[in-house]
């Protein structure tokens, strides 16, 4: 009995988190729908209605868990609260710059663009993880990141700027999820919160220069019913879904997962979106994906010999 119980919990949490990235793969179309709008428009309402929405949770069911994050974070020492409000800031900034580049790029630029970002965001991760934290690669990882800068050296061939605006998407992400690896043990969705807080700070005397009219946008039906869908379908839903999955499956199961987003987003740039590739962009996407694979194969460790 204990046995079934603990499979069925198991199949649920991967399917969270399998529901989780596939939604994500599918956020270009509703973000195409708006392509007429300026990004700093679409990013403004996005960061707008998904805060109110978390407010809403947290006032409504989560409260306790809010003074929970807020005593933790009160009762730590004082070097812990200063580098938790600065991780905290620093990701919220560079959540928001996530989110305004990688508007741009799927409605500017290409859906390939967009998807390239996130399929390469991984091993980025790892690369900034090595350098920054120090943390330990295997050869193989070393390998995928010699392959993936390969990747990035065909694409840069006659596509620079599109390999450039990728990269820079991609090293938005990274960088956030690098700043949020000092944030373990506080509740992640309490402290999105926060950064979706902050950004709604900051993005509002800063929206001229973006493009925002939020005025005008209060006005405009189509803008509040897509960018409700962006907030509501394809922000808070799949994040949800992906902290449930987070909450029993290993970080790395849910790692792998991750490929999905991208992957299900490059079938809709050529199946659905109508977009072509030159053959170097062929041959630099199997080569990435090639990467991806050797990235993510954990080799047994050879026995140690004992000398006697």
């Amino acid at each position: 009995m204990g046995l079934t119980q603990c499979s069925v919990s198991l199949s649920r949490h991967h399917l969270a988190a399998l529901a989780a990235f596939l939604i994500w793969g599918f956020f270009p179309i509703p973000l195409r729908w708006l392509a007429g709008y300026p990004s700093g428009q679409i990013l403004f309402f996005r960061i707008l209605l998904s805060l109110l929405l978390l407010l809403l949770i947290h006032g409504l069911g989560r409260r306790a868990t809010v003074r929970r994050v807020w005593a933790q974070w009160q009762a730590a020492p004082q070097a812990e609260r200063r580098r938790v409000a600065l991780s905290t800031g620093v990701g919220g900034l560079l959540l928001t710059s996530n989110w305004l580049l990688f508007i741009y790029v799927v409605n500017q630029v290409s859906v390939q663009a967009g998807s390239f970002a996130y399929l390469i965001c991984p091993i980025l991760t790892a690369l900034l993880g090595f350098v920054m934290l120090g943390e330990k690669l295997r050869v193989n990882q070393w390998v995928a990141i010699s392959l993936s800068a390969l990747s990035c050296a065909l694409l840069g061939v006659g596509e620079l700027h599109t390999l450039l605006m990728s990269l820079v998407v991609a090293s938005t992400y990274a960088a956030y999820l690098i700043s949020q690896r000092s944030l373990q043990g506080y509740d992640r969705l309490v402290l999105l919160t926060v950064q979706l807080l902050l950004a709604a700070f900051l993005i509002l005397p800063l929206a001229p220069l973006l493009g925002a009219q939020p005025l005008a946008g209060l006005h405009d039906a189509h803008l509040l019913l897509v960018t409700g869908l962006l907030s509501v379908g394809f922000t808070v839903v799949p994040l949800f879904l992906n902290l449930f999955a987070l909450n029993v499956l290993p970080s790395g199961a849910v790692g792998i997962m991750m490929y999905l987003n991208p992957l299900v987003s490059f079938a809709l740039a050529f199946l659905y979106f109508g977009e072509r590739a030159s053959t170097t962009q062929l041959v630099a996407y199997g080569v990435i994906l090639l990467s991806v694979v050797l990235y993510n194969l954990s080799f047994p460790r050879r026995p140690q010999s004992i000398n006697r």
